[in-house]
């Protein structure tokens, strides 16, 4: 009868608010109709249901596809909020990594549970953080979740390093002009046709703002993106030069700062890659001039009759729907009409006269003729030299090789002092040994400049056999660069009138070339 008492006057269990909180890494299976998830929440369910007292919220706090690596899950945020709200008293979980996997986060979510006088509970690890030896065993349960993360991490590191070192395609963004199958790249000729013609078009022109205007009027787009802008993408600088600096197009795999040969097949040659890389890495005048204002062609070459100085191009004044272009002396911008009195002068004109000057010249091919035979001799040359130059380099290789590999066999045989002393020799040669390959590399660049040489030569030549009839076809970068090569000096005289064009002396180019 006592006892009865006694049970009848205890005090009820008191009410708990449990909120189950589940997560899955990956979205892998989600689709399914009971999948991760749903089991965890199920067994977290029969947990609350045994337990006097709790009760569970009507919320679902559910993050598929998050990482435990954070705390950025938006689920969890909200769970977070609850609990700071006092609507939440205790968090139940199914294991505790996938509350979180960093013990640093742990460790504030802990602060922040109790701030609020909520408590944390592991149903299949048997322990809460409602006791200090609970607290303990979760601090050391998180320790190893979070050693588990980052040797995973770790490994997938080393995995992806290992794999791009056998040139292999480890994932990610497909690159355009390829398709992914089969977790390898493989040519998608649509796009594939489109990164060679950039290729082409860039060393025509040598601008990726005009390769991208060229590719965008020919229709040859980029690949859409889910988010793209309205009215598709576009080719822009940016996107080219991403395009003509990417190793990927020329069989090679990247990792880090180094070039391994890919198992994907290439869309471009080595020569037509190497001479792309060339022309990006140059800051030479070729590149610069035509950067700005490409429509006046003579920029660089018109000089003033007056101060001698360049006549650098005017502003364009518009009348009557007419567009107007001058040649202004740099002189009198710069010091005033006490330096220099010359007027602008009308930049149509001058050209004009420059090109009817041109085209008077090369009329029987003669000149072209001339100027190939000069500048074949000097592409033989360079080709020669650098052949000779190669030969050499590697005869010093191979005879650095020789003296190592015997000098390494005597070291292994000798003691003492003499051993030191063919130690002190085998260093010597080992340096050699690296000077020599270093300088056998070094010299791709030197074939580069000889194959860019014979491009030029080529479109050179062919432009003035034909330059009455190619010349309207061109750009104006191009006209640019074919007078640049042409024109050696254009001045005008004010005061008499005369206009002086003044062709390069390539007897004078190619001798200076051979005594250098």
């Amino acid at each position: 009868m006592t006892k009865q008492r006694q049970r009848a006057s205890a005090p009820a269990p008191e009410t708990k608010r449990c909120a189950i909180y589940t997560r899955k890494s990956t979205t892998m299976g989600l689709e399914q109709e009971f999948n991760s998830l749903d089991a965890q929440r199920e067994a977290c369910l029969a947990y609350i249901e045994r337990q006097q007292g709790w009760t569970l919220v009507d919320e679902r706090y559910d993050d598929g596809g998050f990482t435990g690596a954070n705390i950025d899950r938006p689920a969890f945020q909200r769970l977070l909020a609850d609990v700071d709200a006092g609507k939440v008293d205790v968090i139940v979980v199914y294991k505790v990594d996938r509350l979180s996997r960093s013990l640093l986060d742990f460790v504030k979510v802990m602060e922040r549970l109790s701030t609020a006088g909520a408590s944390f509970v592991s149903i299949t690890q048997n322990f809460s953080t409602a006791d200090a030896m609970g607290r303990l065993t979760m601090n050391m349960l998180m320790s190893f979740a979070e050693f588990e993360r980052e040797m995973i991490s770790e490994r997938t590191r080393d995995k992806i390093a290992g794999a791009r070192r056998k040139g292999k395609w480890t994932g990610g963004p497909v690159p355009f002009g390829y398709s992914a199958k089969d977790k390898k790249l493989v040519v998608n000729e649509a796009e594939a046709h489109v990164v060679r013609e950039a290729f082409t078009l860039f060393l025509a022109h040598r601008q990726m703002a005009t390769v991208a205007r060229e590719l965008n009027k020919r229709g040859l787009l980029p690949r859409a993106s889910k988010h793209g802008r309205k009215g598709g993408p576009l080719w822009s600088k940016d996107s080219i030069a991403r395009v003509l600096r990417s190793p990927l197009y020329a069989g090679r795999m990247m990792y880090g700062d180094e070039l391994y040969e890919g198992e994907h097949p290439r869309l471009i040659d080595d020569v037509t890659y190497r001479q792309a890389q060339k022309l990006l890495g140059m800051a030479g005048r070729e590149l610069r001039v035509t950067g700005t204002n490409p429509e006046y062609v003579l920029r660089g070459l018109l000089r003033c009759g007056l101060c001698g100085e360049a006549m650098c191009p005017g502003s364009t004044t518009k009348k009557s729907g007419k567009t107007y272009r001058f040649y202004r002396c740099s002189t009198r911008d710069k010091y005033g009409t006490d330096r220099c009195s010359a007027r602008p002068l009308p930049a149509r004109a001058i050209e004009d006269f420059v090109v009817a000057r041109i085209t008077e010249a090369t009329a029987d091919g003669t000149l072209a003729e001339r100027i190939q035979v000069k500048l074949a001799a000097r592409v033989a040359k360079e080709r020669t030299t650098f052949v000779e130059v190669r030969k050499a380099l590697s005869a010093q290789v191979a005879e650095a090789l020789a003296a190592t590999s015997r000098l390494t066999e005597e070291v292994v045989r000798l003691e003492g002092r003499a051993r030191e002393l063919v130690e002190a020799k085998l260093r010597v040669e080992a340096t050699r040994l690296d000077d020599a390959e270093r300088r056998l590399r070094a010299l791709e660049d030197d074939a580069v400049n000889v194959e860019l040489l014979e491009s030029q030569q080529e479109w050179f030549v062919g432009a003035l056999r034909n330059f009455g009839k190619v010349w309207g076809d061109m750009t104006p970068e191009n006209q640019g660069r074919l007078l640049r090569a042409l024109v050696a000096k254009v001045s005008v005289g004010e005061e008499t009138g005369v206009c002086r064009a003044e062709l390069v002396n390539f007897d004078a180019v190619a001798s200076a070339k051979e005594a250098a």
